[in-house]
């Protein structure tokens, strides 16, 4: 079932993918990383703000929102849940 590659802001609702890359400058991919956005974790999205931005993922049983903008530079294969 897994489109692949797709990007965070893909994900519905409850949907979940494991993260493959980040296509952002090295600071903002190293301060994602601090944060959990590691490659092999897995991402669920949570929910949206009123009007779809920003959007919230959960990693590793935390929360964090991100900006749409943001969310499309990190690249997640969907449909792999049972991987790591």
């Amino acid at each position: 079932m897994g489109r692949n590659p797709a990007t965070l802001d893909d994900l519905a609702v409850g949907e979940s993918g494991v993260l493959s890359r980040i296509d952002l400058p090295e600071d903002d991919a190293n301060r994602l990383m601090e944060l959990g956005f590691l490659p092999g974790a897995l991402i669920v999205a949570a929910r949206s703000a009123p009007g779809g931005d920003p959007r919230v993922f959960r990693v590793d049983g935390t929360e964090f929102a991100l900006r749409r903008d943001t969310a499309r530079k990190l690249r997640v294969e969907i449909g792999e849940e049972g991987v790591g």
